[in-house]
């Protein structure tokens, strides 16, 4: 995809943002935050802090999830997305990739690309010979795969399958949900560096990510959400320093005690 000249290089907006399940539970409270042009952005947080519902409607996904925007408003450069389905989310660029992978398990990995840029419409040869090459260029394993069932690949080739199929779609904002979860300390490490790489040829990200180690080394600022409200934000280096970060998110005892 073309590089977008300063002024139009899109970023996302979230503005205090509400989102409901039902009636009754409140899952998201006056949530802001902005993911600028070329940026990686995480999210830190609990089970049930509020990361993946705030990746939902950012997608366009809440409402298979029976949630809905109550107030606020979510927009990637000049397009309103809240209250859109997912299709208007990927032509607008903005591509999610579900926690716990949800690859087509009886279809090829080939398939599982093809699938991948369907929400586009029709496509240049060209453009999908190009994108299909940057997902291989990135994980050679899978172009090796191409013919297998992804239901027989390891946790770690279903992970990369998942990004590769995301990446299908030529997104300028990708949403990262738990990527590293479940994997193999070496896998991490491989999805780090192609999070780091895709990153690097452009493309926003906002990571979801438990293993806040990682997810802290790769962003520029980050955001800690608790109770669907966001509690701190800054730099992700300044927020790798503070108590509170230490000792809840990277197991550091001595975090309460201050740098004394």
């Amino acid at each position: 995809m073309p590089e977008a000249p300063p002024q139009e290089r899109p970023a996302l907006h979230v503005e205090g943002l509400d989102v409901m399940y039902g009636r009754a539970l409140s899952a998201l409270r006056s949530v802001s935050l902005t993911v600028p042009h070329g940026a990686v952005v995480a999210l830190l947080g609990a089970n049930g802090a509020g990361k993946s519902t705030l990746l939902r409607a950012v997608s366009g996904t809440l409402r298979l999830h029976r949630g809905a925007v109550t107030a606020g408003r979510v927009r990637y450069g000049e397009t309103v997305l809240d209250g859109r389905d997912p299709v208007a989310a990927v032509r607008a660029g903005v591509v999610q990739v579900p926690e716990g992978r949800r690859v087509f398990a009886g279809l090829s990995v080939e398939e599982n690309l093809r699938a991948g840029g369907l929400g586009l419409g029709r496509r240049a040869p060209s453009q999908v010979r190009e994108s299909r090459e940057r997902v291989y260029t990135l994980f050679p394993v899978l172009a090796e795969r191409g013919r297998q069932q992804a239901g027989l690949l390891s946790g770690g080739e279903q992970q990369m399958l998942a990004i590769g199929r995301a990446l299908m779609a030529a997104p300028r904002l990708l949403l990262l949900d738990e990527p590293s979860l479940g994997l193999a300390p070496r896998m991490v490490f491989r999805i780090a560096e192609v999070i780091r790489e895709i990153n690097a040829q452009g493309t926003a990200v906002l990571l979801v990510e438990q293993n806040a180690g990682m997810a802290l080394s790769l962003a520029d600022h980050a955001h800690v959400l608790e109770v669907g409200e966001i509690r701190l934000s800054g730099p992700a280096d300044d927020l790798a320093r503070t108590d509170a970060v230490r000792r809840l998110y990277l197991g550091d005892p001595a975090g309460d005690q201050g740098a004394a």
